[in-house]
């Protein structure tokens, strides 16, 4: 079964209203392939969230950056899966790395959030990655079975998951992993799918890639039979993130 790429793009803590009015109307004025060959999700700060909504064309989606583990209440600072919901929000991206390495979150806290935000409707893309460290000490595949596994043992559905590997050296840092590299974490992701999950959520489950990518390397990492689609930052707040979406059609063509 063909898995639909997906392209999603996480601007972070940046912009103003101005400029993500401008960034909007790069996306709108796009040419890029079709909503049957990619999926696009943009994922702006909370407080743009309903701009970018009101604004953004309709073959395109909007994720929220996090959302907290349960419902609401007293819990300052927080934004619910509900208010998400209430918003006409589908998406949110949960366990990000800058979210487990500089607010503690745990992989079984990332399980739990993710849980409960397909608990109440939400799509979900949950992501896992090492540090160097991790890498150079022999242990990725460990690592991110790990992150995976918190996620598996909360959840019985895959459907409205997407599995965003993303090597926390290569975030931002402009390193890159090797399309090789890339596939062979990959590979070994959907490789504990199967074995731990089911054939059918190996095969069906999209995994992506994150960590620096950009208009220059899209295309070789989108060949890789099982990268299915990016997570981009940086570039994803420039006219770059339009050839991004567009290296979609190394897949479909293939």
């Amino acid at each position: 079964m063909a898995r639909k790429f997906f392209v999603g793009g996480n601007w972070k803590c940046n912009g103003t209203s101005e400029e993500v009015k401008k960034i909007v109307s790069t996306l709108n004025d796009a040419q890029v392939a079709s909503a049957d060959v990619v999926d696009v999700v943009v994922s702006p700060p909370f407080v743009f969230l309903p701009l970018v909504k009101s604004l953004l064309r309709p073959d395109f989606h909007v994720a929220a950056q996090n959302c907290w583990v349960k419902k609401g209440g007293a819990y300052t600072g927080e934004i619910s899966a509900e208010m998400l919901l209430n918003l006409d929000i589908p998406w949110v991206i949960l366990g990000h790395s800058e979210r487990r390495l500089l607010l503690g979150e745990s992989n079984e806290f990332v399980g739990d959030k993710v849980a409960y935000a397909l608990s109440k409707g939400l799509k979900v893309i949950a992501c896992v990655g090492e540090t160097l460290e991790q890498r150079e000490s022999g242990a990725t595949v460990e690592v991110v079975a790990a992150q995976t596994k918190a996620i598996a043992e909360r959840i019985s559905d895959w459907t409205n998951v997407v599995l965003a590997y993303e090597p926390v050296w290569a975030i931002g840092t402009g390193k890159v992993a090797t399309p090789a590299q890339a596939q062979e974490v990959h590979y070994e992701l959907r490789k504990w799918l199967q074995i731990n999950v089911s054939v059918e959520v190996a095969e069906s489950t999209r995994i992506i890639y994150g960590g620096s990518v950009n208009g220059a390397n899209c295309k070789e990492l989108a060949a890789q039979p099982d990268v299915d689609g990016f997570l981009v930052g940086g570039a994803s707040l420039k006219p770059e993130f339009v050839d991004i979406i567009n290296s979609a059609t190394v897949k479909s063509s293939a």
